[in-house]
């Protein structure tokens, strides 16, 4: 899992990796990467109240380059729900895949979404002025880099073989 501990092996059969005909078989994520980017900010921001560390001590600019984060974040979410309707396959990682999505953004990174979804979470922490909401991020990247992202592709290379590592091979994890 290049770097990630191999958890699949204390899931339920249900949500293992291993290769099954059974088309309800999901990815077996941790858990979603909203839930676990919410928890972490959560965290970030419950510190910031008991110890405030803000990033600037004049914060103006980093509020406009957080807005500007948040609106792009939310444009690469959005554009990757389009690109997955567009196909018919589930957005949510919980549910099963029906289709491989390499066209739009995925011909530049495999994980928009959740690349979105953390520049989502820096514009916040910009824009709150937090140093902690912006360390938790490290951790819950690790955890969706690990807990998610992993998993998600072993899952995809179980379901679509030589098509998959074509394009893993093809495009960037990241950018």
């Amino acid at each position: 899992m290049g770097g990630c501990v191999n958890l699949s092996s204390n899931l339920p059969s249900s949500m293992s990796n291993t290769p099954n005909s059974d088309s309800s078989r999901t990815a077996g994520v941790l858990a979603p990467p909203p839930f676990i980017l919410l928890g972490a900010l959560a965290g970030g921001l419950i510190i910031q109240i008991v110890t405030p560390r803000p990033l600037f001590t004049h914060p103006t600019l980093g509020r406009v380059i957080g807005a500007l984060l948040i609106l792009l974040g939310l444009a690469l979410s959005i554009a990757v729900v389009h690109f997955f309707r567009q196909v018919g396959t589930p957005v949510s990682p919980g549910q099963p895949s029906h289709h491989l999505v390499v066209t739009g953004l995925y011909r530049f990174s495999r994980n928009p979404d959740y690349l979105g979804q953390m520049l989502l979470y820096g514009g916040i922490a910009l824009l709150v002025n937090s140093q902690w909401v912006l360390l938790t991020l490290l951790p819950a990247f690790l955890l969706i880099r690990c807990g998610v992202i992993a998993r998600e592709e072993k899952y995809l290379e179980d379901l679509f073989g030589e098509e998959y590592r074509r394009y893993r091979q093809r495009v960037r994890r990241w950018l």
